[in-house]
């Protein structure tokens, strides 16, 4: 697990642990029980990068895992630098509700909302934190 005293490599609002609480309800039974919310980022949009989203049924080596508000998310291991410090809330308004990544990582994002630029946390700046 990685670990830096003090910094987390993501934290959950209470809307957030509520709405991955209710995804993992309905993900009951299938062929392996949900362990959490895989959350990623892949490359991808007019930005450069996309977060990306899962049911983990399994985790892998590096895999950051976090529990929080009876709550579990897997922070998949090539995405552990791009999301570190980052709190993850849910919002709802008149036309749409999604995941919101409030990431200090976060360089920009595309006009649509939908990719952003990440910059990973450096060794110098893990080092001051």
């Amino acid at each position: 697990m990685f670990s830096i005293p003090g910094l987390k490599v993501i934290s959950l609002t209470d809307a957030a642990a509520t709405r991955i609480r209710e995804i993992m309800a309905q993900s009951a039974g299938g062929e392996a029980p949900a362990l959490g919310l895989r959350v990623g980022v892949k490359k991808g949009g007019c930005a450069g990068m996309e977060y990306t989203f899962e049911i983990a049924r399994a985790t892998s080596k590096g895999d950051e895992i976090v529990t929080e508000k009876d709550a579990t998310v897997v922070v998949d291991a090539k995405a552990v630098l791009f999301l570190l410090g980052t709190e993850l809330d849910f919002k709802t308004d008149r036309f749409s509700s999604t995941f919101v990544f409030n990431n200090p990582n976060q360089v920009s994002a595309c006009g649509c909302g939908e990719s952003v630029e990440i910059k990973p946390r450096s060794e110098s700046a893990l080092a001051a934190s």
